[in-house]
């Protein structure tokens, strides 16, 4: 199994267990003379097998992530930390650069000569600069990433 199928699985098993979690709360109690939809003991015994297959999955992948390498970034785990940092740094970026422009922020522009005139503390330009050259870092890394998940074999 590639590393791609095993996130996929992964995903399908968080999705899972959730729709399990609402199913039980949903049958969990019921009223005197009725009977409820469904056996929530059941359902409790079914969330604990997906359960055990999401820890395996996660373990497998995480197993896989360590030990794989990836270009020059490192291993597979790396350049996860790499582009979570990148995510983080543009939208501090992006921010900073949307509120030295005043977007986001309440109020009016200056009407009247006599009101006070508001000014830029960060150079807006450079920071969008820096954000465009984060998100091409982050696409590059992220494009490794998706090639490196499709092509690595996941380990027992």
């Amino acid at each position: 199994m590639k590393l791609a199928e095993a996130l996929a699985l992964r995903a399908d098993a968080v999705k899972r267990i959730e729709q399990l979690r609402t199913r039980i709360g949903g049958n969990a109690r019921f009223q005197e003379g009725e009977e409820p939809a469904e056996d929530a003991a059941a359902l409790l015994a079914e969330v604990g097998e997906v359960i055990a297959e999401f820890e395996d999955l996660v373990r497998r992948i995480n197993r896989t992530n360590a030990a794989s390498p990836i270009g020059d970034v490192g291993t597979v785990t790396d350049a996860l930390a790499r582009r979570d940092a990148l995510r983080l740094r543009h939208s501090i970026v992006t921010g900073a650069a949307d509120a030295a422009v005043g977007r986001g922020q309440g109020g009016y522009g200056r009407q009247l000569r006599s009101e006070l005139k508001m000014f830029s503390a960060l150079p807006v330009a450079e920071l969008r600069a820096q954000a465009d050259d984060l998100a091409r870092e982050l696409r590059e890394i992220d494009t490794s990433v998706q090639r490196a998940n499709w092509e690595i074999d996941l380990l027992d």
